[in-house]
């Protein structure tokens, strides 16, 4: 009798324990997703095997949370055709990097950044044009390179793509994640719509991918005294070619030099570091600072560029741009000369430490210049501003007769009244 009391007892107790087990989990489970969901969602589904996210609860409010869940839970229920929740919880990832508001902040997928990698590592296949987000995070032509499709195509500076193969790129903010859909193998086509605001018109094109021999960089002698280069982009290996077009210069009689930047995006780190290592005298080139006020200096040698120098910059000179224009700035080695840059001055890091292949292009610190002005949203300001005239305004820097050229002539002015002195 007492045996089977004792039986009866722990088997209550068992079942209480029970109950309140799983009253305890089905009551976080509901205090998480909300009634409403739990209770359209079949009972059976909450014993599966479970994943969660945590946040502190000062992160995300509770009813972000709640929404978020019901909205999968629809999806997931009630929704007319089967959604892959999967592929719909990356474009949540992308969601999240998007709320950093920062169009340099950007989560790729598997399948993108594998895709990111190649273009990064391999040769250039594409129309032949460089880009940037304008103002409107839309984006803009800057550049158009000789005997390329896009030249022959008559894609003009400042152009809008709008579209690439039919699909509406204006909501992409990262200019990576367009410029891959316009890339591919040589000898396929690709469609775009370019949208130009000159004319209000939008134009549909479908040009050949080639692979494009990009040329960087290029030098010429003014006249007797004066040479002049200009850049294009600070790709991989500019520093070594600047050197070698500053020396052929040197060597034809150059006194004075103009350097042009008008239109150039930007590019590598450590090359526009290694060009103004060369201009300016010893001292801080630049530094970056982040989110601790860390900073990472660079710093010029002894060796410097002893004669009269000016540099035209414009408002689609960026990133590097503004670091080798700043830095002659504020050493006062050369005089400004065109519009207001651009004004993007941060870093970007890629984490590619991702199970799944995926990878989170995102800025680390911004930069700074060597008299400790942040270039970001703030851009450079020439020491003489001059705009040119409007009818080249959209034509291509080298398109633009040297005579006609009214930041170049203000430029070669410059040079020249320090050489006469």
């Amino acid at each position: 009798m007492k045996n089977s009391r004792k039986i009866i007892n722990i088997s209550v107790i068992c079942i209480c324990l029970v109950i309140a087990f799983f009253s305890g989990y089905l009551f976080s489970v509901i205090r998480m997703v909300s009634w409403d969901v739990f209770v359209t969602k079949p009972l059976a589904q909450w014993f599966k095997p479970q994943t969660a996210l945590f946040f502190d609860k000062d992160e995300i409010s509770q009813s972000n949370l709640t929404a978020f869940n019901r909205v999968k839970n629809i999806l997931s229920t009630r929704y007319y055709k089967e959604v892959d929740l999967d592929e719909a919880f990356s474009l949540a990832i992308k969601g999240l990097s998007a709320g950093a508001k920062d169009p340099y902040t950007v989560y790729y997928t598997p399948e993108e950044m594998k895709k990111f990698m190649e273009d990064s590592t391999g040769r250039y296949v594409g129309i032949g044009v460089t880009v940037h987000m304008d103002e409107n995070y839309l984006l803009n032509v800057a550049n158009i390179f000789p005997d390329s499709p896009a030249k022959e195509a008559g894609i003009q500076k400042n152009d809008k793509i709008v579209k690439v193969n039919d699909e509406d790129v204006t909501t992409i903010t990262d200019a990576d994640l367009i410029v891959e859909r316009i890339r591919g193998e040589e000898g396929t086509k690709v469609k775009i719509t370019i949208y130009r605001p000159e004319t209000r018109e939008y134009i549909d094109l479908e040009l050949e991918r080639r692979a494009i021999n990009i040329p960087y960089i290029s030098s010429e002698m003014l006249d007797d005294e004066i040479g002049y280069i200009q850049i294009k982009q600070f790709d991989h290996d500019i520093a070594e070619d600047f050197e070698k077009e500053l020396n052929k210069l040197i060597l034809q009689g150059m006194k004075g030099l103009v350097i042009d930047l008008r239109d150039n995006p930007g590019g590598d780190y450590g090359q526009v570091v290694r060009i103004a290592d060369r201009i300016v005298p010893k001292g801080l080139i630049v530094y970056t600072e982040d989110r601790f006020k860390i900073r990472n200096e660079e710093y010029s040698d002894e060796r410097e560029l002893n004669m009269p120098l000016s540099i035209i910059i414009n408002e689609y000179s960026a990133s590097a741009s503004e670091i080798l224009a700043a830095c002659v700035q504020d050493y006062g080695k050369g005089t400004l000369v065109g519009k207001k840059s651009f004004g993007k001055g941060l870093v970007q890091a890629i984490d590619v430490g991702f199970d799944n292949g995926a990878g989170f292009k995102y800025t680390i610190s911004r930069y700074f210049t060597p008299s400790g002005k942040c270039i970001h949203d703030e851009g450079v300001m020439p020491d003489i501003e001059i705009d040119l005239d409007k009818e080249y305004k959209n034509m291509l820097i080298e398109d633009i007769p040297h005579d006609k050229d009214a930041q170049l002539i203000v430029a070669v002015e410059e040079v020249r009244k320090k050489l006469d002195k």
